[in-house]
C-alpha cells in the first residue's frame, strides 16, 4: 500500500509541475500561428486553423491537424487542438530541458489555467514520463488527474492502465577535492 502511495504522491508532484516550470517569458512573447487554411469568425470571437497546424510563442510549440481558438467576452483564451496526433514542446524555465506531450485532442481554458489531454495520451517531462487515455492538469488548484483507458487490442498492445516511469532522484554530488573532516 506504501509503495502506491508513494508512486501516486510522485505522480501528483510530476504533473503539477508542468505548469510550474514551463519557460516564464514565453507568456509575454507573440504567437505565431501556420497553417493550410484559416476561418477567422470576428462576431463569435473564433479562428479555426486547419491543415499542418504549427503554433509556436516562445519556446512553446504546438502541431496539430486543426487549432480552434476561442476568446471569452472578458478576454480569456481557449482552445481545442486535435491531430493523429497534436503534439506540445515547451522548454522549461531555468534548465536545460523540455517537456512534450502527445494526445489526439489537447484543449486549454485559458480562464481556468486548465490543460487536458484525451485519448492516448502522453506527458514527458526530463527522463520521466505518464502515459493515460486522459490526463488533466488544474494549475490554480495545483490538481492532476491521469485515467487509463478501455484495454483494446484493436489499439495495440494497451493494458488500459495508467502507466508511469519516474526516474530515481539524482543524489547530491560531493566535491571530491575536498578533504574529508577527521571522524
Amino acid at each position: 500500500m506504501t509503495k502506491f502511495l508513494r508512486m501516486g504522491t510522485l505522480l501528483i508532484a510530476y504533473l503539477t509541475s508542468l505548469n510550474a516550470f514551463a519557460e516564464a517569458a514565453d507568456r509575454e512573447k507573440p504567437i505565431e500561428l501556420e497553417a493550410d487554411s484559416v476561418i477567422v469568425d470576428d462576431a463569435k470571437k473564433n479562428s479555426t486553423y486547419i491543415g499542418n497546424v504549427i503554433l509556436t510563442q516562445g519556446t512553446l510549440v504546438i502541431h496539430a491537424d486543426k487549432l480552434v481558438v476561442r476568446e471569452s467576452k472578458d478576454g480569456f483564451q481557449s482552445s481545442t487542438s486535435t491531430g493523429a496526433p497534436t503534439t506540445f514542446k515547451q522548454k522549461r524555465e531555468g534548465v536545460n530541458e523540455y517537456m512534450t506531450g502527445s494526445a489526439r485532442r489537447i484543449e486549454y481554458d485559458g480562464r481556468m489555467d486548465k490543460v487536458e489531454l484525451f485519448t492516448k495520451a502522453w506527458v514527458k517531462r526530463g527522463e520521466d514520463i505518464v502515459y493515460g487515455d486522459y490526463i488533466s492538469y488544474d494549475a490554480n488548484a495545483e490538481y492532476a488527474e491521469v485515467i487509463g483507458g478501455e484495454k483494446s487490442e484493436s489499439q495495440g498492445p494497451t493494458s488500459g492502465r495508467v502507466r508511469a516511469i519516474i526516474q530515481p532522484k539524482k543524489k547530491a554530488v560531493t566535491n571530491p577535492t575536498q578533504p574529508k573532516a577527521p571522524e
